[in-house]
């Protein structure tokens, strides 16, 4: 015989009827009513910003990171609009791989940027209808804080130490440069920059010993075997990480390159795919995975290149030069990962960028010292305020078309 509460409980059961009627409403408030596309200029970028509306009005919000490019992936988001729209906007995995295959041409670095958006988006979107941050929605939280590097683009060796200094004295254990001369004209000399490059990080060194973590980005600006002569300048130790030293299109050309220094490799950010990356993690061809969540394909994609990364116990160190919703969707990633070192920030004392604007995102993800804390918010945890940010009409932005001395074109 069942008991009293067995019968209670019974009762008050709504009928199968009932239950079936509320799975039919909420699947229907979930369904994407529109997707818009907003480009705007913050700071000394324009950013592409995704808005995902459902028909009931909730809001998620999602970035590209094609930065220069923004007018391409806008576009691309507008084709994707027109089969998104009417999608059950919780079916994220699904509508990624529709999005990736539902074209004979595959991938390619526009339609993952535009896919990355839109997957952020709906993360955002899910988030906040379960009322959770997004990291309970990739399995939770591994870390409390996340730990962020700092950049110095001084220069003069004498401006590289002055910035070191001061991130040193506010908490920074990681810290990157670029080369010397890096933003010197139009002009380009990949040989007169190696030796520059090399005596601030020396100096670097010499002054702030072992206590820090130190790496130069080189922005895929040279050959293998500039490269290769530029790694036989440093005394061993003096550089922890050298972040994309070539194009990344061929990676036996890394394999070359790999065989040539013991410094570890730091690459990632181009990849616009799980597939790009698994050949460079099955040849030992990176030892940092800089992964960009805007530009890989969202969370969908950046969850499986970081598991990819664990079973070769490679950390991932992602890529985030963008603005506010970037930044939460990298702080989001980063805190669900098991294998992770530190996440890029462009937001210390040493860069005035103004990619953060508190007018236009009037709630982002707070940062206390080198670290982000990890937002209770649910969602992404950023606000922003679309008013404001149309009336921030976007520049054309054309990236610096750099020359070698020879007037021959080079790498930007």
């Amino acid at each position: 015989m069942p008991d009293q509460t067995q019968i209670a409980t019974q009762q008050s059961a709504p009928p199968v009827a009932a239950m079936k009627m509320r799975k039919a409403d909420a699947a229907t408030q979930a369904r994407i009513a529109e997707v818009s596309t907003l480009i705007a200029r913050v700071g000394r970028r324009n950013q592409l910003l995704v808005k995902v509306t459902t028909e009931d009005g909730l809001v998620g919000w999602g970035e590209s990171g094609l930065s220069g490019r923004e007018k391409s992936v806008a576009a691309t988001v507008d084709h994707y609009a027109g089969f998104l729209v009417g999608q059950d906007s919780r079916n994220i995995s699904r509508i990624w791989q529709e999005s990736y295959r539902s074209q004979y041409f595959e991938g390619g670095r526009v339609l993952t940027a535009a896919i990355s958006a839109i997957d952020i988006a709906l993360y955002d979107l899910l988030g906040k209808r379960l009322e959770v941050p997004v990291y309970q929605l990739l399995g939770g939280k591994q870390r409390d804080v996340i730990p962020t590097f700092g950049t110095t683009m001084g220069n003069t060796k004498e401006q590289q130490l002055k910035d070191v200094a001061l991130l040193v004295e506010q908490g920074w254990t990681c810290i990157r440069t670029y080369p010397g001369s890096f933003d010197d004209g139009d002009v380009f000399d990949p040989r007169a920059t190696l030796s520059q490059t090399a005596e601030e990080l020396m100096a670097i060194r010499a002054e702030f010993g072992n206590r820090i973590c130190l790496g130069v980005d080189m922005h895929h600006r040279y050959t293998v075997a500039e490269t290769a002569d530029f790694c036989a300048m440093m005394p061993k130790g003096t550089l922890n990480f050298i972040e994309e030293p070539i194009r990344s299109e061929t990676p036996e050309a890394y394999a070359a390159l790999r065989k040539m220094t013991d410094i570890p490799f730091a690459v990632g950010e181009e990849f616009a795919s799980k597939w790009e990356a698994a050949r460079f993690l099955d040849a030992g061809m990176t030892q940092y995975m800089r992964l960009d969540v805007s530009n890989i394909g969202g969370f969908t994609e950046a969850m499986k290149v970081a598991a990819m990364s664990e079973r070769h116990y490679v950390d991932v160190m992602p890529h985030n030069p963008l603005g506010p919703v970037c930044t939460a969707a990298s702080v989001h990633m980063s805190a669900a990962v098991p294998n992770f070192s530190w996440l890029e920030t462009r937001q210390t004392a040493v860069e005035k960028l103004g990619y953060h604007d508190a007018s236009l995102f009037p709630k982002q993800i707070e940062m206390k010292g080198p670290v982000y804390l990890l937002p209770e918010a649910p969602g992404l945890g950023v606000e922003v305020n679309e008013d404001a940010l149309r009336k921030q009409k976007p520049e054309h932005v054309e990236g610096p078309h750099l020359k070698r001395p020879d007037g021959s074109v080079t790498n930007w």
